[in-house]
């Protein structure tokens, strides 16, 4: 069983301290020392709760080697990147956390930061149409080069764990390490050149390539919601005539029917 090793290798890519680590999760810094060393084991709860922070499973914790990159977590050169997520401790579901405009530059530096997260705006999602077992984000865009959807529009979207799963011209939310949160329809060239074309809707825009080795998370949109209504248009002289015209021919044929 990997389970002492498997804790001392998760707190050290997190970069925490026994003591550190040990307040997070609510024991006293010598449980933690007795777990590392084998000497004692969690009971249940509180590894529900090891598990939960490291957003591994029970399984994975107790049965293979996280030290050799063998969880389930997403993989990127020799970079383990575990998704740090939000559990609402009453109904022990996942909640969304939402990154606003204000948050961008934050959320660039802290993505891997648990105590970041926790921080963010955080709710539960009440569409039918998202999957409850995976992990999703809402991230409020900005500009316009993606129109048709409006700067200060929020996009939702879902955790991608594989980057090779990137798909030719969809639409992805993308954490660079320079560029901060940026919304892009995306081409996928990880295989071949290591590196990802990020495309504009807006034509003003030219697309541009980025290293993968510049990316530090990747998030697949799947539906947006925006407070920006449009506007009524001004409907044309000859097309309001023609619209007069259908209404009386519609009054005529009303009064023949009587």
């Amino acid at each position: 069983m990997y389970l002492s090793q498997n804790i001392k290798t998760l707190r050290k890519h997190k970069g925490l301290t026994q003591a550190q680590f040990s307040d997070k999760i609510g024991v006293k810094r010598s449980v933690i020392g007795a777990y590392e060393e084998r000497r004692s084991e969690p009971k249940l709860n509180l590894l529900m709760d090891i598990c939960r922070y490291f957003k591994v499973s029970i399984d994975d914790i107790l049965t293979k080697d996280l030290e050799k990159n063998e969880a389930p977590v997403s993989i990127t050169g020799n970079n383990l990147r575990v998704l740090p997520i939000i559990i609402d401790r009453k109904t022990d579901e996942e909640q969304t956390p939402l990154v606003p405009v204000k948050a961008s530059a934050g959320y660039a530096l802290g993505y891997g930061d648990a105590d970041y997260i926790g921080e963010l705006p955080h709710f539960n999602l009440p569409f039918t149409e998202l999957a409850g077992q995976k992990s999703y984000r809402v991230f409020q865009i900005e500009g316009d080069s993606m129109t048709p959807i409006a700067s200060g529009s929020y996009v939702i979207c879902e955790y991608l764990q594989d980057w090779k799963a990137i798909r030719d011209n969809r639409c992805y939310v993308v954490v660079t390490k320079e560029d901060g949160i940026v919304y892009k329809r995306l081409e996928n060239h990880i295989t071949d050149k290591k590196e990802i074309k990020l495309i504009s809707d807006n034509t003003d825009y030219e697309p541009y390539y980025l290293n993968i080795n510049q990316v530090v998370e990747v998030w697949k949109a799947v539906g947006y919601t925006t407070f920006s209504l449009p506007e009524q248009q001004p409907v044309p002289s000859g097309m309001r005539e023609l619209i007069n015209q259908v209404t009386e021919l519609r009054k005529d044929v009303k009064s023949l029917k009587k």
